[in-house]
């Protein structure tokens, strides 16, 4: 997490694949945008000095009553912090608050601000962790609007991220609180959550991450939990650049259907667009450092007739400038041919293929599990057994084994599964958190 100089502002990278080939009348563009950023100013974890840091960072970890059953949740809450902490980089602006159904923040303790980190803060916050005591109920809004006012707090930060991590469901405030603190907090910084054990809701931890563009997961055994949060907070540490945006330029009579990232977890943006001028739109990415992640794009264009060629959108990766305007770090072209060649119209690109196949996946994972809970099991059987078999064709092995602890695989080709009697509320629970990340098109050798 360092100051966007010239040293180390990532290059980014645009790579369009796409079929441009159309049927003569037809009208849908589909394209995979791959991003990729290199060369930053930060590898393998080598601390930055002091002096090129402006990041920050806050803690909010779950102190309601629930965290004391067992108090080996609460236990591990505070080695899971102390371990994230040891992680902060010297110069990172930072802070820790317990949340409970309000947010208090136990380090540093004057009031809205952050601590600079060095050796002899990290080491007064980690003492500062006894008193993450559980007591109380939970409203993660408070949590997100404090979290949102210490960040704030430095406005010379260019990088802001946030780490939550909650053991139970949203129970003391209304759901448009909730809603009302993550629209004031989105697109000010990034939030990774994770829901310890089994009593919070995974669909309600996944719209705190994704308005947030942040990651999601379960940590179901409490003893997990240092490795987990030490490895967020590395990541963390590893992000350069803040704010990025895909902006989407489209002709005149053509219009974005929808933008997804869909690499290396599925995600909507398609709602999420502003406008930025005649006919273009931005779409947030969130932070980047090292790393590569891939777009569908699909744009629906005037129908033409055989021989008829048009450039269907401009993709470009674009950064926020303080006089307001925007440096374009990379761009793209996106292409509509139309022929009378049924072979080329007809051939599918197979990386849209793949991402089209890797979002169905995620749907029909969460659509089965829905029905499950809803005690409709010929649906939920016929749902999973469709996951299994993308699963399978795809080469998506980490989904494959977690639908295995769900289902019996009785023929991964076909589909074709038996319902688990004995499946564990957290394997059902890890299946769902984990439906949305997907497996790579794979590199032909």
């Amino acid at each position: 997490m360092a100051k966007l100089t010239k040293s180390t502002l990532p290059q980014f990278d645009v790579e369009i694949f796409q079929n441009e080939y159309l049927a003569e009348g037809a009208r849908e563009v589909n394209a995979i945008v791959t991003v990729t950023a290199t060369g930053g100013g930060t590898s393998g974890g080598r601390p930055l000095a002091a002096d090129s840091v402006d990041a920050g960072v806050v803690i909010m970890i779950d102190c309601s009553g629930s965290m004391d059953y067992p108090p080996t949740k609460i236990r591990s809450a505070r080695e899971a912090t102390a371990a994230a902490i040891d992680q902060i980089r010297d110069g990172v602006a930072f802070a820790v608050v317990a949340g409970t159904h309000v947010a208090k923040q136990i380090y540093p303790t004057d009031g809205d601000a952050l601590a600079v980190a060095s050796p002899r803060t990290r080491e007064d916050a980690k003492q500062a962790l006894r008193h993450l005591s559980p007591s109380g109920g939970t409203a993660i809004g408070t949590w997100i609007t404090k979290a949102d006012r210490l960040l704030a707090s430095r406005p010379d930060l260019s990088l802001r991220h946030a780490i939550l991590l909650t053991d139970g469901r949203n129970e003391h405030e209304e759901p448009a609180a909730l809603q009302q603190a993550l629209d004031a907090a989105a697109g000010r910084f990034t939030c990774d959550c994770r829901g310890v054990g089994t009593d919070w809701e995974v669909a309600e931890l996944r719209r705190v991450s994704s308005a947030l563009l942040g990651t999601v997961d379960i940590v179901a055994d409490p003893a997990n939990l240092a490795d987990d949060f030490r490895s967020m907070m590395e990541n963390a540490m590893g992000k350069e650049v803040a704010d990025v945006a895909l902006r989407v330029w489209t002709p005149q009579n053509a219009a974005v259907s929808f933008v997804k990232q869909v690499a290396p977890v599925v995600e909507d943006l398609t709602e999420r667009r502003t406008e930025s001028g005649p006919r273009s739109g931005d779409y947030p990415t969130g932070s980047w450092g090292d790393e590569s992640r891939d777009y569908h794009l699909c744009v629906r264009v005037p129908a033409a007739g055989v021989g008829n060629e048009m450039l269907a959108a401009r993709v470009s990766l674009v950064l926020p400038q303080p006089d307001g305007t925007a440096k374009v770090l990379s761009q793209g072209l996106v292409k509509a041919v139309w022929t009378d060649d049924l072979a080329a119209s007809t051939r599918i690109n197979p990386q849209v293929a793949h991402y089209t196949g890797q979002a169905e996946l995620a749907e029909s994972i969460q659509e089965g599990l829905e029905a499950h809970r809803a005690g409709d099991v010929d649906r939920a059987t016929a749902k999973l057994g469709q996951a299994v078999r993308l699963a399978h064709e795809s080469g998506n092995e980490d989904t494959f084994r977690l639908l295995e602890k769900v289902v019996d695989v009785v023929d991964p080709a076909e589909g074709t599964v038996r319902f688990r009697k004995d499946v564990s509320e957290a394997d059902e629970m890890t299946l769902e958190t984990r439906s949305t990340k997907t497996v790579r098109v794979a590199k032909k050798k």
